[in-house]
C-alpha cells in the first residue's frame, strides 16, 4: 500500500531550528528539559514500542532494469530461488525480533518488495515502499503494525550543501504515518549518501533537512511519536549525525551503549555503528535505557544474508 504527498516546507510549520552558526535557538534551549529523552531503568518496564532498522543490502529482483547486470555491475539479477530463499531470510529475520515500525533499506523496487511483504501481510498490515522509480535503485521502505494513515514523500525537496550548491536527497525521505494502539506514530526511513564516489556535502545537506522535517512533524502533531531510522551512512560525532543531534529534540538511541552493542557494519576489520534510530523527545514517548542493540546472525556480523546487522530498541509510549 503506497500513498505519496509532495514534501512539506518545514519553514511553514514553525518549528524550533538551529540557528545559522550551528548554535541553538532560545526555544531550542527552553525546550531542551522539558521531556524526558528516556527512562532511567528498562528492568521490569514493558516496552510500549519496539522500533527497528534494517539495511538488506542490494535486495534486487528477477529482471534486469538497468541493463547492465554483469558480475562487475551494479544490478544483480536474482533467480526466483535466490529471491525467495533471501524474502525467507529476511522475514524470518523480522518475526524474531517482533518490531512494531520497521524501516527497510536497498530493496530495489515494488517486485523485490513484495517478494517480502507476501510473507508478512499477518503481521504488518502497513506496508509502503518509497520508489524514486529509477532502473536497479536501491529504495527505502516502512513497516507497521498500525493501519496507515498518511504517507509524505520528500525527494524532490531541494537541499543546500554547505558551499552553497544544490541537491536533493540520494534516495526517498519516506514518512509513514500509523494509527498504532490507539496512538498516532510516525516512521521516517533514510538512506544517505553512500561513501562511494563520496559527496559528504550531500551527506550533511541531507541530514538538516531530515532534521528540520522531524521536528516539523513533531510540531505538527504533538501528540505523535515521531521516529527516524535508516542507514545513515555515517557514525556518531560526524557531521551529519551532529546535524541532527545539535537539536536538543532529537535524541539518537543507542548512545547510552558501548560501540559493540550497536555496531551495525564492519569496515576494514573495524566495527562501525552507521544505521541509526532517532526518536523525537515528547511527552508521549521515551528510550528505554539500555535496549538498542545490533541485531546479527549467530554466525557473522551481518543479519539475513545483508552486510549491515539491524538495530532494535525499545520505547515506552505515555
Amino acid at each position: 500500500m503506497i500513498g505519496l504527498l509532495g514534501c512539506r516546507p518545514a519553514s511553514v510549520i514553525g518549528i524550533p531550528q538551529t540557528s545559522d552558526d550551528g548554535g541553538q535557538t532560545a526555544v531550542d534551549l527552553a525546550l531542551r528539559d522539558s521531556f524526558p529523552a528516556t527512562l532511567p531503568d528498562a528492568t521490569g518496564v514493558r516496552p510500549d514500542l519496539r522500533a527497528l532498522t534494517f539495511n538488506t543490502h542490494l535486495f534486487f529482483d528477477t529482471v534486469c532494469d538497468s541493463g547492465r547486470c554483469g558480475p562487475s555491475d551494479f544490478e544483480q539479477v536474482s533467480s526466483p530461488q535466490l529471491l525467495a530463499a533471501r524474502a525467507d531470510a529476511v522475514t524470518q529475520a523480522l518475526r524474531s525480533r517482533s518490531a512494531d515500525v520497521v524501516a527497510l533499506q536497498e530493496i530495489e523496487n515494488q517486485s523485490a518488495f513484495s517478494a517480502i511483504t507476501s510473507r508478512l501481510r499477518d503481521v504488518y498490515p502497513t506496508m509502503v515502499l518509497g520508489e524514486t522509480g529509477l532502473p536497479g535503485s536501491i529504495d527505502v521502505a516502512v513497516l507497521g503494525k498500525g493501519t496507515l494513515l498518511e504517507v509524505r514523500t520528500h525527494r524532490d525537496q531541494i537541499l543546500t550543501r554547505p558551499d552553497g550548491s544544490k541537491t536533493t536527497f540520494s534516495r526517498e525521505l519516506l514518512e509513514v504515518h500509523m494509527l498504532l494502539r490507539g496512538q498516532r506514530v510516525v516512521m521516517c526511513a533514510a538512506h544517505f549518501r553512500s561513501k562511494v564516489s563520496d559527496d559528504p556535502g550531500r551527506r550533511l545537506a541531507e541530514a538538516q533537512a531530515t532534521r528540520d522535517i522531524l521536528l516539523a512533524t513533531a510540531a505538527e502533531f504533538p501528540d505523535a511519536v515521531v521516529l527516524l531510522g535508516g542507514d545513515l551512512n555515517d557514525t556518531p560525532s560526524s557531521p551529519p549525525l551532529d546535524a541532527l543531534e545539535i537539536s536538543p529534540l532529537l535524541l539518537r538511541v543507542g548512545k547510552d551503549r558501548p560501540l559493540s552493542s550497536i555496531a551495525t557494519y564492519s569496515w576494514n576489520g573495524m566495527d562501525q555503528a552507521i544505521d541509526h534510530l532517532l526518536v523525537v523527545r515528547s511527552a508521549r514517548a521515551s528510550y528505554l535505557l539500555g535496549t538498542a542493540a545490533a541485531q546479527h546472525d549467530s554466525t557473522r556480523f551481518g543479519l539475513a544474508g545483508s552486510d549491515h546487522a539491524a538495530l532494535l530498541a525499545d520505547f515506552a509510549v505515555h
